[in-house]
Order: structure tokens, then C-alpha cells, then sequence
């Protein structure tokens, strides 16, 4: 039998939670002191998950973060593992309280300005990358769009377009069968945020010819025939129009080289941060999410916005249980009655189709210590910091700032980020426990791991440590700089390591609504 500092192995989060979370395995045996109160392990529990802290009782709220995560559904004992097996769930009343915890951004001063060296692009938009696109319109263009993009993937690329990141091909398996309504509203507003992100300095834009997602609706709907002065213009063909396969990969090939020559002749100049809009993600996450690397980015969404940034959460259905944290510091009423019927919707679309939005927490989550989308959102929510919510966002929509903002995407990470990149963010930062490689071309990803042993084992796909704070050698605040600081230095062209591994390419996925027929 092991005897063990409670402040050694487990941490309470707030004074009224009846659980702490463990930093350290506990074993069948284990002793834990808390002060003059012992507690014994009756099995074996994994760090990131909870224990008892008193006796709850059967039915009786069970709080972390100072918040109710769900319900005894037994009786459970002062040092008991606390998981799936005596943690239920049942809706519960929250306090929306609109912009009653709204407080005013302080601000840096203006001649405090921090900058990076980035791509201006007309309109005042600012780059990060400086890539090319080929947009498919259809799935039924994949294909094409592939045979367009790999005649640039040459050993002499590089030489013959250095200040060019590269040719991506955006693919996806909708455009036609679709319901002409909102489904295909909002795959043209994907394609269209695309073709318009900062990060893309040129586009050309692929169709079949007959599909039910048309080109020159696209076109119109977007006004993506207007240029400004200087710019070389967009291409788009259509596979059927152009004669065929080969004849749409030559025509595809010579307009991408012309692009290619345009973007080549740009230069990165120095940039206001406030010219950076931060998409913030979190995938394969464990119990340490919430406790350390989810809330050092909010420290970090907090000052870019102090900077006058931009920094967007997404993810709806992983701020289910804790959105009344949102609407309570909603810059308007507004936004914050935006968000509560994105969460109604959200709750009918679940009855819909015949399913929990419990059903979220993936069994990746449930390992790492998560129990229930309660949890998972109150530690998912940490992210956005503490300024007040300004704006909230369809999926995929402009995100015009400033401010700290809120966009609709599922919980899907490949899903919710392409909403994000769409919307226009031009950096990333993705937070991970179990070990996310996700990357998302053209906007670059930032990977920041929950615990340092994740960090070890995969450190060729982590771009920073979190862990720290639970080892006692770095504070959240002190992280969070750190992870403001990567940001910058990433907006100046520094590789996150996603990009060293050539990830991005295959994980575009536009939200697909609606039936097909």
C-alpha cells in the first residue's frame, strides 16, 4: 500500500466541487491524505479521471469546475472512482443570464502593437501562407482537381515558385443529389470562403457541368468574378465544357501556372496582429483538457483580442451543458440568444435523427477521463478565455471581428475546422489529450498537448506542451504566453509541425446537411 500527498497525485478545481481529477494512477490500496482526511482506493483509476471527494449521494449533483457535470446514480463513497458507471445525466437548469459578466476589453495601447510578417491581400485581409487552390465543385471533379494539383508536386517546384507554399486540391464527396436549399447554401459558402481565405492567393475552380451545384451559381451567389486592381483573375471550367478529362487538366495546368507566377511575386511585410483570427479546436481530449491546455489557450484568445485580433470557438454540440458560461458574458443580448437557439437546434436535430448529443464523447474521451458532455463542454468552453462574446457565427460564414466570436460547427473536428478555415481564420491552434494529428491546409495548426507524457510520446506531432502545469513547473498563465507566442511565430512562417508532416490535404470536409436523393 502506497501512501500519497493529495496535492501530488490530484487536484479539486474549485472549493465547492465534491471530485478532483487525478494527475497521477492510483492503485487498489493507495492511500490518499488531504490534510487530516484519508482516503482509500478500493481499484485502479487513471490519471485525468475523478474521484470522490465526500459522499454523494444517490441522485445528488456531482460538481467540477465549480459546475454540475451530471448525477449520482448511486450512492458513492469518498474515494471512489467516479466514471460512466455511477455518473448519469439529465437536463438541468442554467442561468442564461444575458451580458450580466460582460466586462470591456482592455485593450493594448496602440503603440504597443505587437506584428508578424505576413501577406497583405486586397480588401485588408492578411495571409499567414501564400498557397494556390483547385476547388471542386462536385465530387464528380475530384478527381481532376487531383491530376491539376499533382503536376505540381515536382522536385522543381520549389526552385520555379520559391516564395510559393504549394498547389492544394479542395475535394469533397457532395455537389450534386443535394438539396438545393440549405445543404447547398452552405457548401457554396465553404467553397466560396475558400476561394476567398487569406491564405489562398489564387484559385481555380472545377466543375463536372451538369451537377446540381453549378459554377456560375457559386459565381453570383458570392461574387467571386469581382477582383481588385492587380490581381490576376480566378479560373473555372467545367469537365464537359472543356472536352473532357485531358483537356481540363491541360486547361487546369496553364491557368495554375499563371497563378502560381502572381503568387511568386509576393512578399511578406509586416502585419498588425490584430490582423489574425484565431480558430480554436480541440480533438481527442481527456480529463486534463479542461485543467490545462483548453484554458491556457484562453489565456492566450484573451490577449490577442486585447491586441484587437480575432479568436473564433466552434464545436456547438461541446459547449452543450455549459453555454450559459457564453451568454453570461455576451456582449449582446443578441448573441447571446444566437447561441441558445444554435443549442435548440441542436437538441431537436439529435431527437431527429434518434440520438443523445451525449453521444459526443468519443471512447478516446471516455479512456481519457471524460464521463459525459457535460464534462466534456465546461473543459471544451475554457478555451475562449474570458472576453465577452461579440459575435456568433453561422458555419462557415465571414467572420468579420473583432473580438472573441462564436461559430455553428459539429463537434467533428474535420468538419468544425473546415467551417472555421471557410470563415476566414487564418491560424489555428488545436488542443489535444490522446493524441489528435490533425492538420488543415491552408490555414496552419498548432498542436498542444494536455499532458507531458502524451508531449513525449509524440513529440514529432506536438507543437507545445501543456502538461506542465500539472508537473508544477509552469502556471496557466505562463503557457498561455507561451501559446500566444507560437502563434506569432507561426503567423510569421514558422512550420507547425502538421505541416512538417505534410498533413492538411485530405482533411477538408464541408459540412453535409440535409438528405441525398
Amino acid at each position: 500500500m502506497a501512501q500519497k500527498k493529495f496535492e501530488d497525485v490530484a487536484i479539486r478545481l474549485h472549493p465547492s466541487d465534491n471530485v478532483a481529477v487525478l494527475k497521477a494512477p492510483m492503485k487498489v490500496g493507495d492511500e490518499l491524505l488531504d490534510g487530516q482526511t484519508q482516503f482509500y482506493i478500493t481499484e485502479n483509476i487513471g490519471p485525468g479521471h475523478k474521484i470522490a471527494m465526500a459522499e454523494i449521494a444517490d441522485g445528488a449533483p456531482v460538481r467540477k469546475y465549480g459546475q454540475v457535470i451530471g448525477f449520482a446514480s448511486a450512492c458513492i463513497a469518498p474515494g471512489r472512482h467516479i466514471h460512466t458507471h455511477n455518473l448519469g445525466m439529465r437536463d438541468f437548469g442554467r442561468d442564461y443570464a444575458f451580458c450580466t459578466d460582460a466586462r470591456p476589453v482592455d485593450y493594448h495601447p496602440a503603440d504597443a502593437m505587437r506584428t508578424f510578417q505576413g501577406y497583405a491581400r486586397p480588401g485588408g485581409r492578411v495571409g499567414t501562407r501564400n498557397y494556390v487552390a483547385v476547388i471542386s465543385s462536385v465530387n464528380c471533379s475530384a478527381s481532376v482537381s487531383h491530376y491539376v494539383r499533382d503536376r505540381f508536386r515536382t522536385d522543381d517546384f520549389k526552385r520555379n515558385f520559391p516564395n510559393v507554399d504549394g498547389v492544394i486540391a479542395f475535394t469533397h464527396k457532395g455537389g450534386c443529389a443535394i438539396d438545393p436549399g440549405e445543404p447547398q447554401a452552405v457548401l457554396q459558402r465553404v467553397l466560396a470562403g475558400i476561394a476567398r481565405h487569406p491564405n489562398i492567393s489564387g484559385y481555380l475552380m472545377i466543375g463536372l457541368g451538369c451537377e446540381t451545384n453549378q459554377i456560375d451559381a457559386i459565381r453570383r451567389s458570392h461574387k467571386l468574378d469581382q477582383t481588385h486592381p492587380g490581381e490576376v483573375p480566378p479560373a473555372f471550367l467545367n469537365i464537359q465544357g472543356a472536352g473532357g478529362v485531358r483537356k481540363t487538366v491541360e486547361a487546369g495546368v496553364a491557368a495554375t501556372t499563371k497563378l502560381l507566377q502572381a503568387a511568386n511575386e509576393l512578399r511578406r511585410t509586416p502585419q498588425p496582429v490584430s490582423r489574425l483570427i484565431l480558430a480554436e479546436n480541440c480533438g481527442g481530449s481527456d480529463g486534463n483538457s479542461g485543467i490545462t491546455a483548453n484554458p491556457a489557450l484562453g489565456i492566450a484568445s484573451d490577449e490577442l483580442v486585447r491586441y484587437g485580433g480575432t479568436s473564433v470557438l466552434a464545436e456547438t454540440p461541446e459547449i452543450y451543458g455549459a453555454e450559459h458560461l457564453l451568454t453570461r458574458r455576451a456582449a449582446s443580448r443578441e448573441a447571446g440568444e444566437k447561441l441558445v437557439q444554435l443549442v435548440r437546434w441542436w437538441e431537436d436535430h439529435a431527437r431527429r435523427h434518434g440520438c443523445s448529443i451525449n453521444n459526443n464523447p468519443s471512447f478516446g474521451n471516455k479512456e481519457g477521463g471524460l464521463t459525459n458532455i457535460y464534462e466534456k463542454s465546461l473543459g471544451a468552453v475554457a478555451k475562449g478565455g474570458q472576453s465577452p462574446l461579440a459575435a456568433v457565427y453561422n458555419y462557415a460564414e465571414p467572420i468579420l471581428g473583432p473580438g472573441f466570436c462564436f461559430m455553428d460547427t459539429p463537434g467533428y473536428d474535420p468538419v468544425s475546422m473546415t467551417g472555421l478555415v471557410a470563415g476566414g481564420c487564418n491560424v489555428a491552434v488545436f488542443t489535444t489529450g490522446r493524441g489528435s494529428v490533425y492538420g488543415c491546409k491552408p490555414t496552419p495548426c498548432i498542436k498542444v498537448a494536455t499532458n507531458t507524457t502524451l508531449y513525449r510520446w509524440m513529440e514529432e506531432d506536438m507543437d507545445l506542451n501543456a502538461g506542465t502545469i500539472l508537473d508544477g513547473t509552469e502556471t496557466v498563465a505562463q503557457v498561455g504566453a507561451r501559446i500566444f507566442e507560437k502563434i506569432i511565430a507561426v503567423a510569421n512562417g514558422e512550420r507547425t509541425k502538421s505541416e512538417l508532416a505534410g498533413l492538411g490535404d485530405e482533411e477538408f470536409a464541408p459540412w453535409q446537411l440535409g438528405p441525398t436523393f
